[in-house]
């Protein structure tokens, strides 16, 4: 697996997938992202937030939109409970301005 490289400043889309035993998407019961910097702070942002920062595409299907404001390494984690309970890591580095 490849990782991404952006640059600071821009806006990068995370997503996440969830299927059942079958391979059938589903919806999580329960969904939380966990996004770290490159500092270490990591900020937990649930789809149930009103308004919610997690969007869901369609079935199965979420996405975020993270603001990349520090150069680094940026981690984020897809956590899902109950009904299509998964782990899904990802990970992309943001490099910093030329100038």
């Amino acid at each position: 697996m490849s990782i991404s490289v952006y640059q600071k400043g821009d806006l990068v889309r995370v997503t996440g997938v969830f299927r059942d035993v079958d391979d059938t998407l589903i919806d999580p019961s329960v969904l939380v992202l966990k996004v770290t910097d490159p500092s270490g702070n990591t900020t937990e942002l649930s789809y149930s937030e009103s308004p919610s920062v997690v969007v869901r595409a369609s079935v199965g299907n979420y996405y975020h939109d993270i603001d990349v404001d520090e150069a680094g390494d940026w981690h984020y984690t897809w956590v899902s409970t109950g009904t299509g309970q998964a782990t899904q890591l990802g990970e992309f580095v943001a490099e910093p301005l030329p100038y």
